[in-house]
């Protein structure tokens, strides 16, 4: 078997349809956690206007530990590393408070505040 550091014409035929078939599996997957995100955001908007509604906090540490905790084990159940996978929704959690927040903020402007 060939290898090369500047492409994939002097590899074996099998090594690159293997390469090729599992770059696709690759693509597809990626394809699914995009939209498992969308949806996930979809639901805490939602979350963030009914906390907007009702004044709740933009930030929930307590269910976010909780959160985190859950995560870790899961990542461990499927042999991923839970460091990464806290990073992983840490990173997600704070652009659902940041959403949260800006929904916050909209809300409190069209309430009827009196301007000035």
């Amino acid at each position: 078997m060939t290898t090369s550091s500047t492409g994939t014409d002097d590899v074996d035929p099998a090594v690159r349809a293997e390469l090729t078939r599992l770059r696709d599996s690759i693509d597809n997957i990626d394809a699914a956690v995009v939209h498992m995100l969308a949806e996930r955001f979809k639901c805490t908007q939602q979350v963030g206007r009914l906390k907007a509604e009702h004044r709740l906090p933009p930030a929930d540490p307590a269910r976010e530990a909780r959160q985190i905790a859950r995560l870790r084990d899961l990542a461990e159940n499927a042999r991923l590393d839970p460091a990464f996978a806290e990073k992983f929704l840490n990173f997600i959690v704070a652009e659902v408070i940041r959403h949260h927040e800006r929904i916050a903020e909209d809300t409190a402007g069209t309430t009827g505040r009196p301007a000035g």
